[in-house]
């Protein structure tokens, strides 16, 4: 295992795409309200550094709103083809909002449409609502640029406890967790 976990995620990260087509950034977030009320979503990784794990998403969520009223929450990257999973403990913070406008335009004009006109998690009485709202965007902001939506931006998750786990034979897993203390990064075998 590396000294830094970061470097270990990065090493996991790479074997994982060269061993499958699918997702390597799709990970479980999971939040819990200010009652302690738990809820997990999944959501995609858009980078990573000493710093934590980035992803977006609209603040107007239920995600959003558990992440407002309790900061602690946990990330969960499962790579079955190659017997691995990562989990990650810390604490969330906003990005600031021009790193949430670069990435937002970076995205497809379908998509960034979609976050403007959607009120992820509220009620929605005919699906038919939604699609005329987009429409009705689409044709508003036609030949210009797309401006990004108040509720919606970036989130770093940062690690205080990174968690490497290993399939092993005779449910002998290998598990491996690194914990942030006052001297930096510690890292510890575990029992499976």
């Amino acid at each position: 295992m590396a000294e830094d976990p970061f470097q270990q995620f990065d090493d996991w990260y790479r074997t994982w795409r060269e061993l499958t087509d699918g997702d390597p950034t799709a990970m479980t977030l999971a939040t819990a309200s200010a009652s302690g009320e738990p809820s997990a979503r999944v959501v995609l990784l858009k980078g990573w550094s000493p710093e934590g794990f980035l992803f977006f998403t609209n603040r107007e969520s239920r995600k959003g709103r558990d992440m407002a009223e309790n900061p602690r929450a946990a990330l969960c990257f499962h790579w079955p083809d190659c017997g691995r999973q990562v989990r990650v403990r810390g604490t969330i913070t906003e990005v600031d909002r021009e790193v949430s406008r670069e990435y937002f335009h970076s995205r497809p004009r379908g998509s960034q449409l979609g976050a403007m006109v959607s009120r992820q998690s509220l009620p929605l009485a005919r699906y038919e609502d939604l699609a005329t709202a987009l429409r009705e965007a689409r044709q508003a902001m036609d030949g210009q640029e797309i401006p990004l939506p108040e509720h919606w931006g970036g989130y770093r998750l940062t690690p205080r406890e990174i968690e490497f786990w290993q399939n092993g034979q005779d449910r002998l897993h290998d598990r491996f967790l690194y914990s942030m203390g006052s001297g930096g990064w510690a890292l510890q075998r575990l029992n499976p």
